[in-house]
């Protein structure tokens, strides 16, 4: 398990950049330290083993990337504000993977009655007659049933009287549709509520199975080479898809774009925050997550403007060939340079840096990146390993936590992701409802980065989560013609589920001694995988109940809030480096003392 979770770690982008951010967010301390971060060991509470003579040289503090950002090139600079505009747009096009939202919608159908002169599953929805041949339903008529015919007798698109069918019920041979805007006009899947579901749950699918691919590629070409792959693979079989002969071959495609394209926001995601000082990466990061946001807005307004599903799905994915150009454009990570002792370039991109930010970096600084301590912490992760899962089961507080934290992932995902597809069953306006719904996320994420450090970790998380969980059950039984009240409470939750999307990072982060700390966060997040994956399953189970997914939203949503209580604040706290310091937290000695 220890290998595997590892692993896990290594695999994930997303999760080692979050790592990256979660990591300089350990609170102000009286002297200034350089933060962990991505490949860099921690120095923060380690005692120089120089002699006292030599005080006041470059033993005194170890010269990293960080140190050299804060010193010397800046934080945030010109350099790093064009790197995260430049990654912006392919943040935005990774978003246009959820089109699916859209071009597999539910479409409201009835049964085809040949016996009146129906044959085109394209005629008139709505006929005078409708009621002597379907039976009705709480929601209008029946979708999937009608009266079965009386034999030899006919009747007319205009005229169809009520002897020509008999009182028992049978099954639909055929569907009538509200329009043709969907996959389910086009392969014909009326009252094929679960298959149509699964475009969602294989999209998800692929998410899990990109983490190795995107991995790889990653760690053995680089970053950049990774994010020209994997939008690439995103607007090439994005654009397959929109030729789909069936739907099988529309679910092929669906699965093959996200394993092979849904690295596209882990790799920008990266690139916008490895270069940026640890002053600027919680902002950088509720910035990336915003821009997510807004290619879910432009999602929905593309495909408001551009129908039918198949000129949507080619609109959003033909300017996505353009993002190749970005392998010229864009400089290569400079710590992933230094990883791979790609010195030379790594130099080029450094003083690049300092130019357009107008600053200088030292020879001593230079020097220092380019030659890395030898011996650094190498052999420590290899023989910790092997003993995380002993160490697990040894320490019950520990124990806890690892049982704990997946749960809240699992509920973040699962209602974060299930209240951005059942949005379109709002109303009518799908397009409008689905745009809303995206962009109330970007208040949420600037909202917890505005609170975690006032408030705490325990009260954001907690409180989003019982807030989210509130709506989303008081929307279940808010009659459906109070429109807007309906949409200002979904809006709501999902304001609420947004602001624990950007907390849980951190938190989780917090909770686990650095030795184990990338490979329970990655253990979290991937078991969090689960609610993502079913999440687009729920509206299927709207055929039985309108508020069954969000009663399951919300019942999920308080079982995590309270999960949350049964941890310890770490506001105020230090992040601990062994498990002793882990199990200490909440404890007078787990808070940093001031001098």
């Amino acid at each position: 398990m220890g290998s595997y979770m590892g692993g896990c770690c290594r695999l994930s982008a997303i999760d080692e950049a979050n790592h990256l951010i979660s990591s300089s967010l350990e609170p102000h301390q009286p002297r200034r330290v350089p933060p962990p971060s991505l490949g860099i060991p921690n120095m923060a509470d380690r005692k120089p083993s120089v002699d006292p003579a030599r005080k006041g040289s470059a033993f005194d503090q170890p010269i990293d990337l960080d140190h050299v950002l804060i010193n010397e090139l800046g934080q945030f600079g010109l350099f790093q504000l064009r790197n995260i505009l430049l990654v912006a747009i392919p943040i935005i096009m990774s978003a246009f993977m959820s089109e699916f939202v859209f071009s597999a919608a539910a479409i409201p159908h009835r049964c085809r009655i040949p016996e009146c002169g129906e044959v085109e599953k394209s005629t008139n929805y709505d006929r005078e007659w409708l009621a002597n041949a379907i039976p009705e339903s709480d929601s209008g008529f029946a979708s999937c049933e009608r009266f079965a015919p009386a034999t030899g007798i006919n009747g007319t698109l205009d005229y169809c009287p009520p002897n020509i069918f008999q009182t028992n019920t049978i099954e639909c041979d055929g569907f009538i549709y509200t329009r043709d805007n969907s996959v389910v006009f086009d392969f014909d899947l009326g009252c094929q509520e679960w298959l149509r579901a699964l475009a969602g749950t294989l999209s998800s699918v692929g998410t899990l199975l990109v983490l190795p691919i995107t991995g790889y590629v990653s760690d053995r070409f680089g970053r950049r080479m990774a994010l020209v792959i994997s939008v690439f693979n995103l607007a090439l079989f994005g654009l397959i898809k929109a030729f789909s002969v069936n739907y099988v071959m529309y679910l092929a495609f669906q699965v093959i774009q996200t394993t092979l394209g849904a690295g596209t926001f882990s790799s920008a995601y990266i690139f916008a925050t490895e270069f940026v000082g640890p002053k600027y990466r919680v902002i950088t990061s509720a910035t990336c997550s915003s821009m997510f946001a807004v290619g879910q807005v432009v999602l929905g307004g593309i495909a408001w403007l551009v129908q039918p599903w198949r000129y949507m799905i080619m609109t959003l994915h033909i300017p996505c060939f353009l993002i190749v150009s970005y392998y010229w454009l864009l400089s290569e990570s400079v710590r992933w340079l230094l990883s791979k002792r790609k010195f030379d370039e790594a130099r080029r991109v450094l003083e690049k840096a300092a130019q357009v930010n107008k600053r200088e970096i030292s020879q001593k600084s230079m020097n220092a990146l380019m030659r890395p301590p030898a011996a650094v912490a190498k052999a420590e992760p290899v023989e910790a390993d092997p003993g995380v899962l002993r160490t697990i089961i040894k320490s019950p507080i520990l124990l806890r936590r690892v049982c704990t934290t997946p749960i809240w992932w699992i509920t973040t995902t699962f209602v974060y992701y299930g209240l951005s597809i059942n949005s379109a069953s709002l109303s009518d306006t799908i397009y409008l409802n689905y745009i809303l719904t995206c962009a109330i996320e970007i208040p949420g994420f600037y909202t917890a980065v505005l609170i975690l450090d006032r408030v705490g970790r325990k009260p954001t998380l907690s409180g989003g989560f019982f807030f989210s969980a509130l709506c989303n059950i008081a929307f279940a039984f808010i009659p459906n013609d109070m429109t807007v009240l309906r949409l200002i409470i979904f809006l709501l939750g999902k304001f609420g589920i947004s602001m624990v999307f950007t907390s849980l990072y951190l938190f989780t982060s917090e909770l686990y001694p650095t030795q184990y700390r990338h490979s329970l966060l990655a253990f979290s997040s991937m078991i969090g995988r689960i609610g993502s994956i079913t999440a687009p399953l729920t509206p299927a189970l709207m055929e039985y109940w309108h508020g069954i997914p969000t009663v399951m939203f919300g019942a999920m949503g308080f079982l995590s809030g309270v999960l949350i209580l049964t941890q310890p604040e770490t506001l105020g706290t230090k992040m601990p480096n062994t498990l002793a310091e882990a199990e200490a937290l909440g404890t007078p000695q787990s808070k940093i003392q001031s001098n």
